[in-house]
Order: C-alpha cells, then structure tokens, then sequence
C-alpha cells in the first residue's frame, strides 16, 4: 500500500471542520487498506506504532528532526528553525523545503505504508551508543524518498504531533461503518476495544475474521482493560435513591489509579489511559508480589502516597513526581513511598470476574490479597441511611481522603469496562454547594492577550467532553488562576496543538483567535453555572437557544496530564450539575 494514501486522507481530514466528513474519510482509507496491514494504519492514525500500554516511543526529537532535514534538502539547521519557529509546524517547514528540493530528484522510490511503519519501529527500538545516528540516518532515508506532503505527516508523526484529531472513538464508528455497514455495529467492536485496549488488534481481528470474531474476546494478563468510570451527585439521599436504597461506601483516596497485572513471570502496572508505568513504581511492583497470594490476577487500586515521618496521605501532586521519571527512582521511591489501597479484582487464575456482581469480586479480592504496609484494601462500609454515608464522608475526609465513592451492589454490579455508569457515584464534599467542586476541562483555543499579557493568551476557551457526539463542547473563557510562568509558556507550550481552523469535533459559537486539537485538560473552578446563548455545552438542554457556562472560571493549578481529552468532564455531567445547583436555589428559603 502506497504511503501516499494515508498522506492523502490525513490532509482531507486535517481540512474539514465537520465530524461526519471526518469519518467519511476514514472510512474510505480503511476500506482501501489492505487486511494484513489495517493495524499498522490504525495505529499511525492515532499517532502511535503499537498500543500504549507496550510503552514504546518513537524517541526522536525536534533537534535531531531538524538535523535530518538539513541533511535531506541542504538548507541549514538555523534556516529550517527559523521557518519552524515562523510556522510552528515542523510538518509544515520541512514541506516547503523538499518542495524545492525534489524538483530536481528523479529516482524517488514510491513509499509505501510497511516500509514506512517499519521504519518507524526501528527508530522507536534503537538504543544504546551510535541510537542517534542511527535514528537520523533512518529518518533520512524516508525523507530522500518521500513527496512534500508526505514528508511534513511523516515529520509529525516521528516528532509526536500528528496534529489530525482522531481519536478512539472515531476509529471504532469507521470500522463498525466499513466492515459492518453501519454505527449500530459499534458496541460490539467497542466491548472488545475495552477488553483489550489495543485499537489495532481490534481492527485486524474485525477486518480478517469478521464482526463476529469480537464476541470471542476475552480478558488476558498483559492486555489492560479500560476502566469503569463514576457518575457524580451531590447528596446522600440523592445517590442511595439511584442505588435502590442502599449501597457500598468506599473511601474514595487522593491517588493514582493503577491496573495491576500479575503472573508468575511478571507484574504490569497500567495508568488509567493504559499507559505502562511498572518502571516508574518498582516499590509497588515487590509490594505486590509480596502481598498477592493469586497465581494470576488482575485488581484495581489507588496509589497514594504516604509521608514516611508522620503515615498521612498526601495529595495527588505529590505521587505525581513520580510520574515519567526516568532517573533516581529509586531514591523518589524512599522519599515518597506508595500504599496501594486495592478495590476491585477483575481477573483470578483464569477466571473473569468483570461479570460478576460487585460483593463476589469483593469476596475474592479479599481471599487473593495478604495486607501489609503497603499494600491494603479499601475502606468500606455497606448502608442504607443518608445519616451514616454523611457520617462515613465526614471520616474518610479526616482520614486524608476526598470523599467516597458510592456502588452498586444489585445484581447489575457488573464491571462494565470503559464505561461511565451510575453503578459507581462519586460523592465529594465539595458538591454540596454550588460550584465547588472542580470540573476537568478541554482547551480548544486560545484569545490573544492585551496590556499585561501582550505576546501571549489572554484567555483559553475551554470545552466539556460530549460522549454521544464524540465532540468537544465549548463551556467557558478562562484567563485567572494562571502563574506569570504559565502565561508567558503559553504560546510555546501550546504550539504543537495550534492547527489553522476550528477543528472538526470542536462544536463552537464563539470564534477563537488561536484554535488548538482538542487534546490538553486543565481543572478549572467556577462560581455557578449560568445559561448562555454563546456557548454550546447542553445547548437546548435547559432552555431553547441556549447553552450552559461556568461563571467566573479559575484554573486550579493542576494541569491533568493524567487525563486523555475524553476523559475530561462530560456535558452530561456538566447538565446535572447545574440541575442540582438550580434544585438547591429553589429549595433554599428567601431571606427578606
């Protein structure tokens, strides 16, 4: 398959501003890839060459791209950086450059999509002395052979800024549309996505064996399943209703959620968005080893970590550093030790438990793991009483906790994987009055700053997560809570995101000096949620011809690079909110 292709579809959907067509596209490029290869084109697609969870980067950076390109059209490095730093698309620079240089080649070798992948992988593997030579060299060669546009995709891709958008979700409706003739095929495809998280063997299996052959999928130590997500409501009463009356409280710890996969041979740690973080907690990796008694096993827990003078909790931002540490991690390790506080057990020696109801994989959770220091279950206690779950919020915030979460314990307690499902409600204390409670959102474009902030943003807008349409809803401006060090980072940290137009699962009124692919998430704070006509999150939701927006926003601080763009609070949940806060105005006496 020609290369070309791909660099073909990419540049129609980098230039549409509607989703629909967006698919469409795909659509085709996934009709005219040939079976073998489908998951190498899904893959590339989103912007990796194997599943997240293999943790294998391509490892080429903005300096020793430029290199590459200086050796490829003669221009030099100060030349290329010049006209990057003018673009602030590296894609873009270098197309310019072999434009004029390839005028007068003519023994390119047509690229195609195996020879560019593999390449790709042996960049990705070369380690140890002479790797960057080696990865020069190899970059090098595809950009000897490629046109101008494919240069400036294979350019993105090696520097990790595809920059066309596509995400998950949208894959799987182009594959249901492609091999099943239509979206009503999706679940299907999406329960095996959950079960695997691997887009590409989904897309192969489905391509070669047919839609039928994801019935078969099943849960395998070393293939992380996509978590089950909480709903939110903000009383008591409130969530035992929507739990038929009674339900499990659980201490709702102020941590890092990880996936531990254990066998014999090894032990895998996986993040929430299914990235391999075993090198980064080698403490968590013997606690375990040490503390489960299971032959083989799949739990779920939260990492926190713990201050080795005193035995509290600390905050989330303090496990945080250890995150993406390469060096002395061993010494963080001593300097920040974690307890895993287990909750769920979602695999034991052959058995899938995700289908069993909630109390039998607590039962079994407690039979596989022997607590110690650092490894413990999950503070629990089951109720029916408002009283008592207030009684137990008011405890596990004492404790060093944010609340709790509330579940299920009917007989539809399943583990539903990937889903975000009122069989798991959070309940934070903050959500007993109006907006306290911070909301994870998505910056999809930025306003050019004035006076003070001149150079820079003066304000980001960002959006709410619409699951149904897979688009990114606008719900505020926000320009306070940000550092003078955050302002004048701003353009340069956002530059590998800013694209030329409004981006196709962006849904937006208002019209952005800058617009940005949908990928950064901030926490943002707020005083209320009032109705809007500018902004389109719950647009006719409330009130025709209106949206919904958060008053007076304020980032928090916390940059979630712990969240991918869907996981970002969602406009349903934003609808709800505002509900409750419209429910409490109502309820709440008049003072005259």
């Amino acid at each position: 398959m020609l290369y070309s292709l791909i660099a073909n579809a990419y540049e129609k959907i980098e230039a549409t501003t509607k989703r629909l067509e967006m698919t469409d596209y795909l659509v085709e490029l996934i009709k005219n890839t040939p079976k073998h290869i489908i998951d190498k084109v899904v893959y590339l697609t989103i912007g990796e060459l194997y599943p997240p969870f293999e943790g294998v980067e391509l490892g080429i950076a903005e300096k020793l791209a430029i290199h590459a390109i200086s050796s490829v059209t003669g221009k030099t490095e100060k030349a290329i950086l010049d006209d990057y730093q003018n673009t602030g698309d590296l894609g873009t620079t270098v197309e310019k450059f072999i434009t004029k240089k390839t005028q007068a080649t003519f023994f390119r070798q047509p690229l195609t999509v195996e020879g560019v992948y593999d390449t790709f992988a042996k960049i990705a593997r070369s380690t140890g002395g002479g790797a960057q030579e080696t990865k020069i060299r190899l970059l090098s060669s595809l950009l000897n052979d490629a046109s101008p546009k494919e240069a400036k995709y294979i350019i993105r891709m090696i520097t990790g800024r595809l920059r066309i958008g596509i995400a998950d979700m949208t894959v799987l409706d182009a594959l249901a549309v492609a091999y099943g003739g239509g979206k009503k095929f999706r679940e299907e495809i999406e329960r095996a996505y959950n079960l695997t998280s691997d887009l590409g063997y989904v897309a192969k299996t489905v391509a070669e064996e047919g839609l039928g052959a994801v019935e078969h999928f099943k849960i395998a130590v070393g293939k992380p399943i996509r978590p089950m997500l909480a709903e939110r409501l903000s009383s008591s009463q409130e969530i035992l209703a929507k739990m038929g009356g009674k339900g499990v409280a659980e201490y709702k710890y102020d941590g890092l959620r990880l996936q531990a996969h254990i066998s014999p041979k090894s032990i895998q740690l996986y993040s929430r968005r299914i990235e391999n973080l075993t090198d980064q907690f080698p403490d968590v990796v013997r606690a375990l080893r040490e503390a489960i008694v299971a032959k083989e096993a799949i739990v779920e827990g939260e990492a926190v970590g713990v201050d080795p003078d005193t035995g509290e909790m600390l905050p989330f931002q303090m496990v945080s550093h250890r995150r993406g540490r390469k060096y002395e991690i061993e010494s963080t390790a001593k300097e920040i030790p974690i307890t895993l506080f287990l909750f769920d057990a979602l695999y034991v020696n052959g058995k899938d438990y995700t289908m069993e109801q909630y109390p039998e994989r607590r039962r079994e959770l407690q039979k596989i793991v022997k607590p110690t220091d650092h490894v413990k279950i999950a503070e629990q206690i089951i109720t029916s009483d408002p009283s008592k779950l207030d009684e137990y919020m008011d405890q596990a915030i004492a404790d060093g906790c944010e609340g709790l979460m509330v579940k299920d314990l009917g007989p539809e307690s399943f583990y539903t994987a990937g889903a975000r499902q009122f069989k798991w409600i959070k309940y934070k204390r903050e959500y007993k009055s109006e907006m306290a409670d911070a909301v994870d959102l998505v910056v999809v474009g930025a306003f050019a700053g004035r006076g003070r902030r001149a150079g820079s943003y003066g304000a980001l807008l960002m959006a709410a997560y619409d699951h149904e349409s897979d688009m990114f809803k606008t719900v505020c401006k926000l320009g306070s809570g940000f550092t003078d060090e955050d302002l004048a980072n701003m353009p340069k940290m956002f530059a590998q995101y800013k694209i030329p137009h409004v981006h196709a699962r962006i849904d937006s009124k208002i019209k952005a000096d800058v617009w940005f692919v949908p990928t950064v998430v901030l926490e943002v704070i707020g005083a209320e949620l009032t109705l809007s006509p500018s902004h389109t999150t719950g647009w006719n939701a409330i009130k025709k011809g209106a949206g919904l927006a958060i008053r007076f926003p304020r980032f928090t601080g916390n940059w979630r690079k712990d969240r991918a763009p869907e996981d970002a609070t969602t406009v349903d949940e934003i609808i709800k909110m505002y509900n409750r806060q419209l429910k409490k105005i109502e309820v709440e006496p008049k003072i005259a």
